[in-house]
């Protein structure tokens, strides 16, 4: 795994995040006649320009750990949880402004001795898209390992799903990323990368008990020739994972640049910041570092952060 390739992933992510956080809840109909075009800053959190939010931050988290100990260890992830929450590091202005619901209570819970696999919610209306934003060091780590049964790289991603969103709707959105974002790590094109996930997933999660009652959530993503010429109205860009997931999918289909992946992504309205961090970490790697335009990147509050992280990992 190359330091190019974790950076395009990583800063990629933040800065689709950085994008979305001053417009994060805004309607379509109003980011249509004023759409986002470039780094900005107050809006919605008042913030400065080049900053993210919880998305990058509990990205960063994972990230750190896994670099740090080359392992997945789920009580050390939790802990940097709660160093985020509670002592606002991994963060890029020193405050935690946008933390989840659900994600908070998780981590509730994990102070209160819970043990962390079993941390995350598992009802109905636990299928936030909080575990899907922050999953994408799993893809890097897996990679970095070689890691190739299907198994193993889906059961990994529901274990870090279920930190926070133990739900198997959520744990599936997580899976079925995982395996579209490896596939573009190893460099195969990115509709290649999203059809193939797909269709990995689906067979592994109508044979397997846990899942298949769930397999007709993600019903229109099966086809994904259809589904990429769905109109833009009829996908959604809320926080639901689901939405989330075919969001990011529908805009990484019908967009063919970096730039223009994850501006088509904020502008959707609604999740701004975490529909634009997923979008930007798998444009990146599909487009690599270079097509992140360098006055973004140079907007980026600490970078040099996210950069030492990246390097570290490496």
């Amino acid at each position: 795994m190359d330091l190019e390739t974790v950076k395009a992933m990583v800063i990629g992510s933040a800065i689709g995040d950085a994008l979305g956080v001053p417009v994060e809840f805004m309607p379509r109909e109003e980011l249509t006649l004023n759409p986002v075009e470039d780094m900005k800053g107050s809006g919605t959190h008042g913030q400065p320009p080049g900053t993210w939010s919880d998305d990058t931050a509990m990205t960063l988290c994972l990230l750190e750990s896994l670099g740090r100990l080359q392992s997945i260890d789920y009580d050390d992830i939790m802990k940097n949880f709660v160093r985020w929450l509670q002592n606002a590091e991994f963060t890029a202005t020193d405050t935690v402004f946008d933390a989840g619901i659900a994600t908070q209570e998780a981590i509730s819970r994990y102070l209160q001795g819970t043990s962390p696999l079993s941390c995350g919610g598992s009802g109905e209306y636990d299928n936030g898209n909080g575990s899907l934003m922050r999953i994408a060091p799993l893809a890097l780590f897996l990679v970095k390992k070689q890691v190739t049964d299907i198994e193993e790289i889906l059961q990994e991603a529901h274990r870090l799903s279920a930190l926070t969103h133990g739900h198997p709707r959520s744990q599936m959105a997580c899976g079925i990323y995982t395996l579209i974002a490896m596939n573009a790590l190893r460099k195969v094109p990115l509709p290649q990368s999203i059809k193939d996930g797909l269709q990995t997933a689906k067979i592994y999660y109508q044979k397997n008990s846990i899942f298949n009652a769930e397999v007709p959530s993600f019903g229109r993503l099966w086809d994904v020739e259809a589904f990429r010429h769905h109109p833009k109205a009829s996908i959604k860009s809320s926080g639901y994972v689901v939405d989330t997931l075919e969001a990011v999918l529908w805009c990484l289909l019908n967009t063919a640049s970096y730039p223009e992946a994850v501006l088509t992504a904020v502008n959707l309205g609604d999740d701004t910041d975490t529909i634009g961090a997923i979008v930007g970490g798998l444009a990146g790697v599909a487009y690599g570092c270079d097509s992140i335009p360098s006055h973004w990147q140079e907007t980026l509050l600490k970078k040099d952060l996210i950069e030492g992280l990246c390097a570290k990992f490496v």
